[in-house]
């Protein structure tokens, strides 16, 4: 049996709210009531959390371990809890660090600040055909291979976060690709997705570039607005990006 104090922590109580609100995929939507509560006492419970209950010191630029920068992954995991229904672990960025613009499919999510502070650019991919790029243009062109993994897309927000502000959430059809900035230091969240990323079951995440059209007739720089200027073009995990691990120190959690 867990101790007294694992069993009533900020995480565990999360975490149990976690899988009430992602267990039954039936009731899933923003249109279900019960999931609609469920998802706010959850994200009540997430605006709460701060390092300290996560037993995580804040670090700064210098208290950062500092081997060489080529051997150290500008972003670290420390991973808590996982089942089939969520998954929930702590990202932690080094000073300049981001996570690329990537994407969650078919997946909710929920990322709370912990220490520092976090730039997050959100984008929905808009409901056209991959074949209207066709007839866009690029500067520099595109070569024939890299236009079928265009996208259509918008910019919904960019905002900063720290420990003080609500979580950022995510669903399957809005600010489901994101990236996330490190400001002015290093940075650290919790991250709750669901369900898990699984290659297996078409939950694999996927990398992004940003792509504007080129209108080379001023008369249709407002036809292009409205059907949108962004493009979203997949690309491979870009090379300066790669993921560490590190020991989570904090309460463990039982489910």
């Amino acid at each position: 049996m867990m101790p007294r104090d694992n069993m009533t922590s900020t995480v565990q109580k999360i975490a149990k709210q976690a899988l009430a609100t992602f267990r039954n995929p039936s009731v899933l939507g923003e249109h279900n009531k019960v999931f609609l509560e469920n998802q706010s006492k959850l994200k009540s419970l997430m605006a709460e959390v701060r390092a300290a209950d996560l037993k995580i010191l804040p670090r700064t630029a210098e208290s950062a371990p500092t081997p060489p920068q080529r051997l150290a992954p500008p972003v670290t995991y420390m991973h808590i809890y996982e089942t089939d229904t969520f998954s929930m672990g702590v990202f932690l960025l080094k000073t300049g660090a981001s996570i690329p613009l990537h994407d969650h499919p078919g997946m909710y999510g929920m990322l709370k600040v912990i220490y520092g502070r976090v730039r997050i650019s959100c984008f929905d991919r808009l409901d056209h055909s991959r074949e209207g790029a066709s007839g866009v243009q690029f500067n520099p062109p595109l070569m024939p291979f890299q236009r079928s993994s265009l996208r259509p897309s918008v910019l919904r927000s960019v905002g900063e976060y720290t420990e003080v502000s609500g979580p950022c959430v995510l669903s399957p059809q809005k600010d489901n690709i994101h990236q996330i900035d490190a400001v002015d230091g290093p940075t650290a969240f919790l991250d709750i997705l669901a369900p898990p990323y699984d290659p297996d079951e078409g939950r694999d995440c996927h990398y992004y570039k940003v792509l504007h059209a080129h209108s080379e007739a001023a008369d249709r720089k407002s036809e292009a607005q409205e059907q949108g200027d962004l493009w979203l073009m997949e690309i491979p995990q870009p090379s300066e990006f790669w993921c560490g691990g590190e020991t989570y120190p904090g309460p463990k959690v039982s489910l």
